[in-house]
């Protein structure tokens, strides 16, 4: 049975507290969404932060019938103060800054930002000076990010 799309978003998010939580950071769903799905806390940063979580189940050929991509979504104009990009097929999680996905976004169209990844990294991409494969973003990768963001003091 496949899953809905709510469902997609909701195992993102509970992605997230998880590996958050493995690190001792706190946080909780909001209970409507108001552009923020998570408020954090960590004791070692005592301010506590906000993040919209969008969810990938899997990549899908860009463009629709492109090389297998990830691809988000994001609202110029949001609340959220970071952004957790995730892909539930390898459980990875991605933390951006809304002025690193302006800056890192292939694309920007009626007010939202698009940012994509193409997985197969042997493939040169047409347009040159924005990171587009997988690996030229690993250094967002929550597990290297999590220590600068919210002060965490332990990684599993």
């Amino acid at each position: 049975m496949p899953l809905k799309k709510s469902q997609i978003g909701r195992c993102g998010e509970i992605l997230v507290q998880y590996l958050l939580l493995l690190r001792g950071i706190e946080s909780a769903p909001m209970t409507t969404d108001a552009g923020v799905d998570l408020v954090t806390y960590s004791h070692q940063s005592s301010t506590p932060k906000t993040i919209q979580v969008k969810t990938n189940l899997k990549a899908k050929p860009a463009g629709g019938k492109g090389r297998p991509a990830l691809d988000w979504w994001i609202d110029e104009h949001t609340p959220a103060q970071l952004f957790a990009l995730v892909d539930l097929s390898t459980q990875r999680v991605w933390l951006f800054t809304i002025a690193e996905i302006a800056e890192l976004s292939q694309q920007k169209s009626s007010g939202r930002y698009h940012l994509y990844m193409y997985l197969d990294v042997s493939k040169k991409i047409k347009k040159l000076g924005r990171p587009s494969h997988v690996d030229d973003f690993a250094d967002f990768l929550l597990a290297n990010r999590a220590d600068v963001i919210f002060g965490a003091h332990s990684r599993p």
